[in-house]
């Protein structure tokens, strides 16, 4: 049963995902949207001053928008490299946390954007991370997208790149399947999830629906609590832009414990999301991993039935798989990540990924994140 639910599952975001249109830009006119783009940034002195140059090389008109980077209590030079961009463009600002009383907050990335939003100009708000780089084309195709569908709330891709080694481009098809699941459940409305690295929101949707009210006592999930409270409110105007050029890219983790403490504190958020269907969907997923191994351990009472029982699931599991990660791989340009040499040892680090991860994360309360101790 749970077999033919996962594949169900899988099945599912295949269709939603070949049915989403690639976005493919026709302007004929020039653009009017005004963007603020946010960057809330914490001990990012080897990443910003990147993000910032791939930032201002848009193929956007700079009168049409402005750059605010919210400096979050860093103790490096982040603050400084930002200043000497502000010497050089006009429409950049700096924001510095430590100038405000938040002693009675733990969620800073939320904070740092209710800040920005407060102190913003414009009517688009587009967010992204301070270690992402951009193609030239990143805000205009938001721009374009925005004025001939006008959605509340846009989410777009993100992609890893950069890879050095198994384990890092394991992580990078993982990320290629999130989008994919991402830009399937927005599409077909049954799941909304997205990525804080890119996305682009109406500022009057934001307070509309009271911003993170609600959802601020979290440390992260600025980006999964915020669509899902504006899906309720508007649910026709979310959409996911569906285009390579739109993407931000990021590198992945470099490290085990790095990648560990970022995907636990994802997981730590499940049972919280305002849409419950999300967690059911993730549950059922994750007791499916888990019967694999059951599967292969009851062999040893139940004989050889159990044994081809777990086979038959771990290559159901591969191949429906491979049929999603294969056809969202291709629209975001990484068809190297489903060759066989990364997706043959891709299929077992994933499955113990999801199992490990699944598990920690309803027991672990307390992370670690840009050098902070929080719940």
């Amino acid at each position: 049963m749970l077999t033919v639910i996962y594949v169900a599952i899988v099945l599912r975001y295949v269709e939603g995902w070949r049915a989403l249109p690639y976005f493919n830009s026709e302007k004929k006119s020039e653009n009017n949207t005004t963007l603020s783009v946010l960057i809330p940034a914490r001990n990012e002195e080897k990443n910003i001053s990147q993000t910032l140059q791939t930032v201002f090389a848009q193929n956007y008109p700079t009168h049409l928008f402005e750059v605010i980077v919210i400096d979050d209590h860093s103790t490096d030079n982040t603050a400084t490299i930002v200043e000497q961009f502000i010497q050089q463009y006009s429409n950049i600002r700096l924001i510095r946390l430590a100038e405000y009383d938040l002693n009675d907050t733990q969620s800073f990335k939320k904070k740092a954007l209710e800040i920005a939003i407060q102190k913003s100009n414009y009517q688009l708000i587009v967010t992204t991370d301070a270690d992402c780089i951009m193609n030239k084309n990143w805000l205009s195709l938001i721009a374009d997208y925005y004025e001939k569908y006008k959605p509340a709330f846009i989410a777009a891709p993100v992609i890893f790149y950069d890879e050095k080694n198994t384990f890092q481009r394991f992580q990078s098809l993982d990320f290629v399947g999130m989008m994919g699941v991402n830009g399937a459940g927005i599409f077909r409305k049954f799941q909304y999830l997205c990525n804080g690295a890119n996305l682009a929101y109406e500022r009057e949707a934001f307070y509309e629906v009271d911003g993170f009210e609600g959802v601020d006592k979290l440390a992260s999930g600025d980006d999964l609590m915020l669509i899902q409270k504006m899906a309720k409110c508007y649910p026709n105007r979310i959409a996911f832009l569906k285009n390579v050029a739109a993407a931000t890219r990021t590198t992945p983790k470099r490290s085990l414990r790095d990648f560990m403490s970022q995907r636990i504190r994802w997981a730590t958020k499940t049972t919280h999301y305002p849409d419950l269907r999300v967690t059911l969907t993730w549950a059922l997923i994750w007791l499916f991993c888990v019967s694999i191994p059951t599967s292969f351990l009851l062999s040893i009472f139940f004989g050889k039935i159990m044994l081809w029982i777990g086979l038959g699931q771990l290559l159901i599991k591969a191949l429906v798989d491979y049929v999603f990660l294969n056809s969202v791989a291709t629209a975001l340009e990484r068809k190297d990540l489903v060759a066989m040499r990364v997706y043959l040892p891709s299929i077992f680090l994933e499955l113990l990924y999801i199992i490990v991860i699944g598990t920690l994360g309803n027991i672990i309360k307390n992370y670690e994140w840009k050098g902070r101790k929080v719940r």
